[in-house]
């Protein structure tokens, strides 16, 4: 396969330009609103994409508030973090997305963005910073370190590394004893104007095994040369711990499971599921039925 790249060096490409391919390819982003206090008690909240979690015993996150690139002026959650010690960290939901890009704006440092943006503050019990009533998901947290990156050749980044003292999640958000994505509904960023939202056919479950898989090396090799079986499909059938060992005298079983999938029963119905056997595969696969797949391999494999 031949593709072809565009190059890109950094420092021979315009900031602005490296900071849009950077935030484009490195997506989606998850959203902290962060919400600080002043030390003349001044409430502050803005978004930040520069934001992740690294660490869960204790909880370690970490955001990232550039000085502007285009103002060269710090960041008001930076001087905020800095003299307080302190903000909390809120996730964004999709019904939110409007009102954190209108808190994302320059607004003045006495200016209160939960008023500009119609965010509601609510009490923290840990620090004095408060959490955004609307997100369903805050975090509590205390300031360990800041971190200038390449100040010294005219850098804009940092670092804070921030430990969690205390997590509110909504009871809403949880089906089973665990957060539901489908009911979070948070959104991410991406480059330029583009956002994404995890919600619907937009999150998807991928099985992960406890065991070291086969690997793709060890399938067999037309179906390891296979033109019709996509990396994906391959990847599954080459998840399992070991490739399993024909059964006797379940072939008929085998053949009786597949012609009762729609969509390979007419195969099935034609005897035509040997010579269509990659297209069949690649249908179980799609289904996630791979114990089934690899019965139908085997089956095809020593027949």
């Amino acid at each position: 396969m031949n593709k072809k790249f565009l190059e890109f060096i950094p420092g021979e490409v315009p900031k602005r330009d490296m900071h849009q391919l950077l935030l484009s390819g490195v997506a989606p982003r998850p959203i902290a609103l962060v919400s600080t206090i002043s030390k003349d008690g001044i409430f502050n909240l803005a978004p930040y994409s520069f934001f992740n979690a690294f660490a869960s015993n204790p909880p370690i996150i970490a955001i990232g508030p550039a000085i502007s690139a285009a103002t060269g002026k710090i960041k008001d959650t930076y001087t905020n973090i800095i003299e307080t010690g302190e903000c909390t960290i809120n996730a964004v939901t999709f019904d939110m997305t409007e009102q954190i890009s209108l808190a994302s704006c320059e607004f003045s440092p006495d200016v209160n963005e939960f008023e500009k943006s119609g965010l509601h503050p609510i009490d923290s019990h840990k620090v004095k910073a408060p959490r955004v009533m609307e997100s369903p998901f805050q975090m509590e947290c205390a300031l360990i370190e800041s971190i200038a990156l390449k100040r010294e050749i005219g850098g804009n980044g940092n670092i804070m590394l921030l430990e969690v003292v205390k997590i509110h999640a909504e009871e809403h958000a949880f089906s089973d004893g665990k957060l539901d994505p489908q009911k979070l509904d948070l959104v991410a960023r991406m480059g330029y104007d583009y956002y994404c939202r995890a919600h619907g056919n937009a999150i998807f479950e991928v099985f992960k095994p406890k065991w070291n898989g086969i690997g793709i090396d060890a399938l067999p090799e037309f179906i390891k040369n296979s033109n019709i079986l996509t990396g994906a499909q391959l990847a599954k059938l080459a998840g399992i711990k070991e490739i399993p060992h024909k059964e006797p005298g379940k072939s008929l079983q085998v053949i009786e499971e597949c012609g009762k999938i729609p969509e390979i029963s007419q195969s099935v119905k034609e005897g035509m599921i040997q010579k269509d056997l990659e297209n069949v595969i690649s249908v179980l696969l799609n289904m996630d039925k791979v114990d089934l797949a690899w019965r139908l391999l085997i089956e095809s494999i020593t027949d």
